[in-house]
């Protein structure tokens, strides 16, 4: 009898903004038992850093150095990641408008995606995380066992972003603009853009439910899990 316990998967969802990434994610890792590391926050963490540091988020030079000399962890709790900078929760302030949108500046500069991405790297070698970013199936984790690249129509992102913020009037139209120019930096980006893998499952979330998007995911995963098995 073989009393080995089953191999722990990677799994990668990919996608742009306002897609419900970190919701399906959360969701997946919690019903699975696994570790969910939010990419996202980590850039933001760092764009964060830059404004404290009054850093530009043009000088990649600069954002390297503050990205090697910051410590930047996710903690898992019921209700999402626990972000944490150099020992500061800063989960709220990682959210607002302006850190959101310099971790898309940011993450445009090659070096500070290799660092970022060798630390992610490390953090799910031994497998038992559900990743979630923009270029997991691609860069990050391309022998990934399960890889989802999640996309909507781009006004359905937009309303959904604007429902789960609250936003309505001048502050709407503003963090709409803002998702339409992060859509256009992340696809566009010469080092990692934004495109599935391709072997990534892709689902268009457009006219699905949550609960319809998770089902589709954990086929995905049930089907990895069974040649593993085999």
């Amino acid at each position: 009898m073989n009393d080995t316990p089953p191999r722990k998967l990677i799994i990668a969802i990919d996608g742009p903004a306002g897609v419900g990434k970190s919701t399906i994610a959360s969701r997946l890792a919690r019903k699975l038992g696994y570790a969910n590391l939010e990419t996202g926050a980590m850039y933001r963490a760092l764009a964060l850093k830059a404004i404290l540091s009054d850093v530009s988020f043009d000088d990649e030079a600069a954002l390297v150095e503050l990205a090697r000399n910051s410590r930047i962890q996710l903690e898992p709790t019921s209700t999402g990641n626990r972000v944490l900078l150099n020992g500061s929760d800063v989960t709220q302030r990682v959210r607002e408008t302006d850190v959101t949108e310099g971790a898309s500046r940011v993450s445009v500069h090659p070096k500070v995606r290799e660092r970022m991405v060798a630390r992610q790297q490390e953090m799910g070698a031994n497998g038992g995380i559900v990743m979630e970013g923009r270029d997991i199936g691609t860069k990050v984790f391309p022998q990934a066992d399960v890889k989802i690249f999640l996309d909507a129509d781009p006004v359905v992102r937009e309303q959904r972003r604007l429902k789960q913020q609250g936003l309505h009037g001048s502050a709407g139209e503003l963090t709409a603009a803002e998702i339409r120019l992060r859509d256009q930096r992340d696809r566009t980006r010469t080092t990692s853009p934004l495109v599935p893998a391709p072997d990534a499952l892709l689902l268009d979330s457009t006219s699905m439910t949550e609960d319809e998007v998770l089902q589709k995911a954990e086929e995905a995963i049930r089907a990895a899990s069974a040649k593993h098995v085999d």
